[in-house]
């Protein structure tokens, strides 16, 4: 395999590929870094030159009146507000979350982008308006899930599935196999989706003992599934651990296969924003970070 520096890109990559593709979820599992140095932190990115890269803030439900303590005890700046996307893991009740989705609505600086939940029968009962991304299981139920959600998909009403690509205590780590199926799956539904959880680098590999997705891979991935491409041609390109190799496919991505891609793949969660960022720009495949 090649190292980074060596698989550099001729050129940048289509710059809509990478536009606020990586979600802050510097809270979350592994990170898990106190939402006051989360928010300091995301300041920042927001404030860098790889800013058009960073989506918004994920806050847990149940620290939105921490971060409204936060924000009340920040000296008032001008600026862009505050986006950020409220989370509830599965399990947790969509009354919690509306009831943080509300008081975010009301604290001045603050705009509430999204909403994700665990995806259940019934999650239609606590409407939010706002974009929806509901975590889907795995198994013969994620099927059913990604139905479930095409099914209410349309102009008026944003709504996507979300997968978990990385390993928890309780959630082992889904292959190649599982990934393409969900993809294969989430296209076939024409349902757009954001992945969670594992996306740490831009390549795939085995990091600190761990397996883990690439970010070019699934991109690259998405791309031929949107080709037609099944399963089984979805696994070896899910599974490349050449940066070159990678490298190569995205830069042979026009401007119009980047925007089908990302109206698909639309946003990931990482704890720590600069890590795929840096390795892109290893890669020469973004400007200006």
């Amino acid at each position: 395999m090649s190292p980074l520096s060596d698989a550099a890109a001729a050129r940048p990559a289509e710059a809509a590929l990478f536009t606020a593709l990586v979600d802050d979820a510097a809270v979350f599992p592994p990170g898990n870094a106190p939402l006051a140095e989360a928010l300091r932190l995301h300041r920042i990115h927001r404030a860098s030159g790889y800013a058009a890269w960073v989506g918004p803030l994920l806050v847990p439900a149940s620290g939105a009146r921490d971060l409204v303590g936060l924000l009340g005890a920040e000296t008032p700046r001008a600026g862009e507000a505050l986006r950020v996307a409220v989370i509830g893991r599965p399990g947790t009740p969509g009354t919690d979350v509306d009831e943080a989705v509300s008081l975010l609505r009301t604290t001045d600086d603050v705009e509430v982008v999204g909403v994700e939940l665990g995806w259940t029968p019934g999650w239609r009962e606590t409407p939010f308006g706002l974009p929806l991304s509901l975590e889907v299981p795995r198994g013969a139920a994620q099927l059913d899930a990604i139905a479930d959600l095409a099914a209410d998909v349309s102009d008026s009403t944003l709504l996507q599935a979300k997968f978990r690509t990385g390993a928890t205590e309780t959630w082992a780590w889904p292959d190649e196999g599982e990934l393409a199926t969900f993809i294969r799956a989430a296209v076939d539904h024409d349902l757009g989706f954001k992945l969670t959880g594992g996306l740490h680098h831009a390549v795939r590999g085995t990091y600190d003992g761990q397996e883990q997705h690439g970010l070019l891979n699934v991109l690259v991935a998405v791309r031929w599934a949107l080709n037609g491409d099944e399963v089984d041609e979805l696994v070896p390109l899910l599974a490349e651990r050449d940066p070159a190799v990678l490298v190569a496919h995205t830069t042979r991505m026009s401007a119009a296969d980047a925007a089908i891609v990302r109206a698909f793949f639309t946003a990931y969660g990482c704890c720590e924003v600069t890590d795929p960022i840096g390795e892109l720009t290893t890669l020469r495949l973004v400007e200006g970070a």
